[in-house]
């Protein structure tokens, strides 16, 4: 998935994995899984190629020709190499650098978003920002207005303050406690766990407490939109325990085998997040194109748009958990799909929107 996704910072660190296992096994294969190795090899190559390890990449494409000596794309390969290396000249001695990559760079500003605590921008820096008491027009909240913080305009990014009290989030984190398991992400058309996602997580439908249907009637009044089942997924409580993290990444889908679709309600258009803890350190979310950060805000929720209004994703909406230093992070997501909206959040005219 991580090959697949053009993650290969750690699709590097799967694929020499496999390779081990297989070195280890002494030779002994099968000839399936002698394909499987070769496969293993080349994709790992190309890895660290694209990650500007050209000499190791260099390296395995010598070993994967050993095994397929008749490989005429490996023999490119090594050709283009050796020229890359050529033309490199020998290696500086002034020390090792990262080499330069999409990928490395997206990780170098989460880093240092995470370790800033919180880097909202100021508002005083862009007077598009703002804070007000937000009522949505709703009957409901023309009496009772929201404490509504505007953090970014492009992704649309807000904060509600007081979303919920302290009993309604530890009630919601007692009925999650029971259900907690190990988080998993997409793989394909299934779910599997990784090291980039670090965390446990339960699903709580409507019927399990009278507190989630009050949510899901708060939100709607928030956001205008359709939140019940199945235009918007069940409740989902996640617990960061020190430590806990998730790496960059998209909360919509971005291949069409991915299970959010199984709902068969379109992609995630929006994510609802509600912050159900404080932390002493560490925890914040972090928009990695925007170049902001978010700590959590105790009985907060925080909202954005995964979609475009034409349906495509928005590339600005790459975010991460950042890791949990001190302290314990409880959140609810409630991700909100595409249909059941038609009449609530329109497609726009212009279809570059």
């Amino acid at each position: 998935v991580a090959y697949e996704q053009e993650d290969y910072y750690h699709s590097v660190q799967w694929l020499e994995e496999a390779v081990r296992l297989f070195r280890a096994a002494g030779g002994q294969w099968s000839l399936e899984d002698e394909g499987t190795l070769e496969d293993a090899l080349d994709h790992l190559a190309f890895s660290h190629f694209k990650t500007g390890n050209v000499t190791y990449a260099l390296s395995l494409s010598h070993e994967l020709l050993h095994h397929n000596p008749l490989n005429g794309r490996v023999l490119q390969n090594i050709e283009k190499y050796e020229k890359l290396l050529v033309a490199a000249g020998p290696p500086r001695v002034d020390g090792l650098k990262r080499p330069s990559s999409t990928y490395l760079r997206t990780r170098q500003v989460y880093e240092r978003l995470c370790r800033t605590q919180g880097s909202q921008p100021m508002h005083f820096k862009n007077h598009q920002l703002f804070c007000d008491f937000f009522s949505n027009n709703h009957p409901v909240l023309l009496l009772r207005p929201v404490r509504r913080e505007v953090l970014s305009l492009q992704p649309y990014v807000v904060l509600y303050h007081d979303f919920v009290t302290e009993a309604e989030a530890e009630g919601i984190k007692k009925l999650a406690r029971p259900g907690l398991r190990r988080s998993v992400v997409a793989a394909g058309e299934k779910q599997a766990t990784v090291d980039y996602r670090i965390s446990q997580s339960a699903w709580l439908k409507g019927s399990v407490g009278s507190i989630i249907g009050k949510l899901d009637q708060r939100i709607t009044m928030l956001t205008g939109l359709n939140v019940t089942h199945p235009h918007g997924e069940h409740l989902q409580v996640v617990n960061y325990g020190i430590g806990g993290h998730y790496e960059p990444h998209f909360d919509h889908a971005t291949s069409l085998s991915s299970p959010v679709f199984k709902l068969k309600t379109g992609n995630r258009m929006a994510t609802f997040m509600i912050y159900l803890s404080s932390v002493e350190a560490g925890g914040s979310t972090a928009f990695i194109h925007a170049n902001f950060s978010v700590p959590v805000v105790e009985k907060a929720a925080i909202f954005w748009w995964n979609l475009h209004r034409n349906g495509q994703g928005d590339e600005d909406t790459l975010h991460a958990g950042c890791p949990v230093l001190i302290g314990d992070k409880w959140v609810a997501n409630k991700w909100i799909h595409e249909f059941g909206q038609e009449f609530h959040h329109r497609c726009s005219l212009n279809p570059d929107e």
